[in-house]
């Protein structure tokens, strides 16, 4: 199938993900379902022919060089794809990632209005974690245009690769992409300082000098927004200190328990009538939650998750609830 039509097809049916692979025909994931385009299985050459039609030059070299590639890729209408291609079994295979053109609303991902709060604070982390597909990119590019329509401020992303293209009403906005504006996570999160940022969003914090440099940037009076790849937010603390040796653990779960705003960990469940509804558990961090981090007590923080309600937390069991007696999902 030729990559345009192949790119036509994901965005009428509204997939989420395109997989091409050599010796399947293409699929597309329609509301969490992996759906085949066809019944052809594709050959190598034709693997190899649709990924040189949207990689540059210098970019096959990469390819064909590493076996791996990460890249971004316009349509002629604007919806963009973040795209990985890579080998398989020897043969050319690619997965991307379908990008709406338009920018989510706070509406539309049903952001709690708790962590719009807290992302217009001046300082500090908020963590968005979950698996791959939860919709981490898409609550924080609500967030972030949010913030650009009603605060000035100097805002500097880090993205792998940038995916929504971010409209300032007030403000500027720096979107920096890997591999074309800085090397890695570490080498950009060390010249951010320079830059003047009020927010810095990190498209993930893959290591130990990424977290350390995270933490850092929300201690010295800026507001990190950030996601990781972890399924709820007592696994999320966990991962962020364990990356870190013995030695050094005491002071990461000082720094946490004081920089710490919130952790809001996401699912996406069918939606009922079609479509998919991010389901949250959200920790906020009070004065028992920094307390439980600095002692590394986390197997209480399910209790305070259970009862925080005031404070705006909520487990993923309760929020479920909610809806399933909204109608939004089946029960």
């Amino acid at each position: 199938m030729p990559a345009q039509n192949l790119w036509s097809a994901a965005v009428e049916r509204g997939a989420s993900d395109v997989h091409v692979v050599t010796g399947y025909p293409p699929v597309l994931r329609i509301d969490g379902v992996l759906t085949p385009l066809g019944k052809e299985k594709l050959s190598a050459a034709q693997v190899t022919a649709t990924i040189r039609k949207f990689l540059s030059d210098a970019q096959v070299k990469r390819f064909e060089s590493d076996g791996d590639l990460d890249c971004s890729y316009m349509l002629p209408d604007g919806t963009r794809m973040r795209i990985n291609c890579h080998m398989t079994s020897g043969a050319p295979a690619f997965a991307a990632r379908v990008i709406p053109k338009e920018i989510p609303t706070l509406e539309s991902v049903q952001m709690p209005e708790i962590v719009m709060d807290l992302c217009r604070q001046r300082d500090g982390l908020v963590l968005f974690t979950g698996p791959t597909g939860s919709g981490k990119s898409t609550s924080l590019a609500a967030i972030i245009q949010q913030l650009l329509s009603e605060i000035p401020l100097n805002i500097i992303t880090l993205e792998d690769p940038v995916e929504f293209q971010f409209r300032p009403e007030k403000g500027i906005v720096r979107q920096r992409e890997l591999g074309t504006d800085f090397p890695s996570f570490p080498e950009g999160l060390k010249h951010v300082l320079r830059q003047d940022p009020d927010v810095v969003m990190v498209g993930e914090m893959r290591d130990l000098e990424s977290i350390a440099l995270a933490l850092t940037l929300a201690e010295t009076g800026h507001l990190v927004l950030a996601t990781l790849h972890t399924p709820n937010s007592i696994q999320s603390i966990d991962r962020i200190v364990d990356v870190f040796p013995p030695h050094q653990q005491l002071q990461v779960r000082m720094q946490l328990s004081l920089s710490l705003k919130a952790v809001v960990a996401q699912r996406l469940l069918p939606r009922k009538g079609g479509g998919r509804v991010a389901s949250r558990e959200i920790l906020v961090r009070t004065p028992a939650v920094a307390n439980i981090i600095r002692e590394h007590r986390l197997a209480e923080l399910g209790s305070v998750l259970q009862t925080g309600t005031q404070e705006g937390m909520v487990t993923f069991e309760k929020d479920l609830k909610r809806l399933m007696k909204e109608g939004v999902v089946e029960g």
